[in-house]
């Protein structure tokens, strides 16, 4: 490990005694650390083919990579044993060869899109360019759920108001599988994570003031991201309306023009052709 193992344990409030008595062998944990370490530049290119890839959509705004931390990875390895016991049994263990299909999240793709409707056509994409093992929509209690429900995607209501919507993807670089995890949301979205992400990380406890704040900041953005859909919508409206009555404008002045033309080549005005001139004026007047 880059830090010792005291410096490790004071970091992320583990003792020794913690590891035994969920019997975890620190020499393990230090192969696991050796090996991510030893792959950790093909994972950062492998994200960045990956992002590359997401960048060319039209309707994404942009992308962000990251490879887990190596000491983060270990934390979670700790966290997640008796998670994994109980689904495989007592006798789990991580190793260097199971943690990579284990932890799902060497990788991550952070996909930000403007506007709430665009989703659909990114989730659509991805769809196409990956095998997707899991996808989760983590909404807020209240949110809309009709389009997700629609597309058979599990929906996972969060108290802290978090949105996103997460994949986990298969991709290979060489024969050996790299399961990614991509998030995609908005840019109101992504603004309220941020901040939130940065408090839960910098604080031990979120006292009750803030916590009250972040909500209404989350339903801020929530709102915000309503509004910039509703200008979109009427954007588009009013770019329809501008089109048909540029149309209109053009096929009244395409009459306009002819009916000079027909004028221009009277050498003297009947009645009857000043009544077809006069009809012809009250058409393009109507």
């Amino acid at each position: 490990m880059i830090v010792t193992k005291e410096e490790f344990f004071k970091k992320y409030k583990i003792n020794e005694e913690f590891l035994i008595e969920n019997k975890i062998d620190w020499k393990d944990l230090e192969e696991i650390n050796m090996d991510f370490n030893k792959y950790r530049q093909s994972y950062e290119t492998q994200a960045d083919l990956i992002a590359n890839i997401l960048r060319g959509h039209k309707k994404v705004h942009s992308v962000k990579t990251r490879v887990k931390d190596s000491q983060h990875l270990i934390e979670k390895i700790i966290r997640k044993t008796e998670e994994r016991r109980a689904k495989y049994g007592d006798n789990f263990k991580f190793t260097v060869d199971n943690y990579k299909d284990e932890i799902t999240d060497l990788l991550g793709i952070r996909v930000i899109h403007i506007f709430k409707e665009d989703w659909e056509e990114i989730h659509h994409f991805i769809s196409q360019m990956w095998n997707i093992n899991e996808i989760v929509a983590n909404i807020r209690e209240g949110d809309n759920t009709k389009t997700f429900e629609e597309l058979a995607i599990e929906v996972c209501s969060r108290l802290s108001g978090y949105r996103s919507v997460h994949y986990l993807i298969e991709s290979y670089p060489t024969t050996n599988k790299v399961i990614a995890e991509v998030q995609v949301r908005t840019i109101f979205e992504e603004g309220y994570g941020e901040i939130d992400h940065q408090l839960r990380y910098s604080l031990d406890e979120i006292p009750e003031i803030l916590e009250q704040n972040l909500m209404l900041l989350n339903r801020i953005a929530g709102s915000s991201d309503e509004m910039a859909s509703l200008i979109n919508m009427l954007s588009k409206s009013f770019n329809d309306i501008e089109s048909k009555c540029k149309d209109k404008l053009d096929d009244k002045n395409e009459k306009i023009k002819r009916l000079k033309e027909k004028i221009s080549k009277l050498s003297s005005v009947e009645v009857d052709d000043k009544e077809m001139l006069l009809k012809d004026i009250e058409e393009i007047l109507s």
